[in-house]
C-alpha cells in the first residue's frame, strides 16, 4: 500500500477563560526537536533517550519532526512513550502512513489544548508534508502554535511556505503566533526565510544540524507580535548529541 497524507480537520476543545495572570508571567518556553524516528549517532533507535533530552529543555511546548511509531497505524507508539516519559499531552500531526509505519510531526504541551487542525503541503509525488496548527491557552493568552517540516526541493518548499502563509493570512498582527520546524533551508538568504521574516518577525539563525558538526540553520522559531521573540538559542549538551541529527532550538515568546 502506498503513502496516504492524512486530511485538514478542526477540533474545538473549549473557550478560552478571561487573562488572568500578570503580563509578566505570561511567557511561552518553547523548543522545535527533529528527532530523526529516535535514531542517534549509534543508529539505534531509543525513545528514552530522546525523552531525556525533552526534559532537560525545560520548555512547556515542544513542536517534533520525524516521530515514528511501527506497528500502529495512528502513529502513537514513539509519541505515546514520549509523553509517558516526559508527563507532557501529545498531539500527533503525521503525514506519512506506510504499512504499519508512521512518520510526521508532534506536539507535546503541558499548556491546555483549544483547537488543533492539520494541513496537507504535499507537493506533486515527492514525499508527503504537512503542518500541525494548534491554538493553546497560555495563562489565559491564546497563541497559535503551527508545527512543520518542509521538503527537500526548493520549488517544494516554496510551494509550502505558499499554503502556510495563506494559513495564516486572515490572522491580526496582534494575535501571538508562532511557526517552528525544520524548513530544510540551507542557505541563510533564502527565499522562503525572507518571505517568513516578512510575515511575522526575523527569526534569528544559529547552526543546529548536524549534531557531530553543526554548520546549518535548518530548525527555526519566528514569532508574532513584532519584538515577543525574548531570547532564541540551540540546546547543546551531550545528551542532545547523541539522541539525534539535530540539536532542538528553544525560545521565549513574552505574551
Amino acid at each position: 500500500m502506498g503513502p496516504a497524507t492524512l486530511r485538514d480537520h478542526s477540533e474545538r476543545r473549549s473557550e478560552l477563560p478571561q487573562a488572568q495572570t500578570s503580563a509578566q508571567h505570561r511567557l511561552l518556553r518553547i523548543a522545535s526537536y527533529n528527532i530523526h524516528g529516535c535514531v542517534g549517532l549509534d543508529w539505534r533507535r531509543n525513545v528514552s533517550r530522546v525523552a531525556a533530552v525533552i526534559r532537560e529543555l525545560g520548555c512547556d511546548t515542544i513542536g517534533l519532526q520525524e516521530v515514528g511509531g511501527k506497528h500502529d497505524r495512528t502513529g502513537a507508539m514513539q509519541l505515546e512513550l514520549l509523553a509517558r516519559e516526559t508527563g507532557m499531552h501529545a498531539i500527533a500531526g503525521g503525514t506519512i502512513i506506510r504499512h504499519e509505519y508512521h512518520y510526521g510531526n508532534a506536539l507535546l504541551t503541558t499548556r491546555p489544548v483549544l483547537a488543533v487542525r492539520r494541513h496537507d503541503l504535499s507537493y506533486q509525488k515527492y514525499e508527503p508534508r504537512g503542518a500541525l496548527d494548534v491554538d493553546l491557552d497560555v495563562d489565559g493568552v491564546e497563541v497559535r502554535v503551527l508545527v512543520t517540516h518542509l521538503g527537500l526541493k526548493a520549488l517544494e518548499r516554496r510551494e509550502q511556505v505558499t499554503k502556510i502563509i495563506d494559513l495564516l493570512g486572515d490572522m491580526p498582527a496582534t494575535q501571538p503566533l508562532v511557526v517552528l520546524g525544520d524548513m530544510n533551508e540551507w542557505l541563510p538568504g533564502g527565499l522562503i526565510l525572507k518571505w517568513l521574516h516578512k510575515l511575522m518577525d526575523q527569526a534569528p539563525s544559529k547552526r543546529s544540524f548536524p549534531t557531530w558538526m553543526p554548520m546549518f540553520s535548518l530548525d527555526r522559531v519566528w514569532a508574532r507580535p513584532q519584538g515577543s521573540l525574548r531570547s532564541f538559542d540551540v540546546h547543546r549538551t551531550p545528551a542532545a548529541r547523541r539522541a539525534s541529527d539535530h540539536y532542538p532550538v528553544k525560545a521565549v515568546i513574552g505574551l
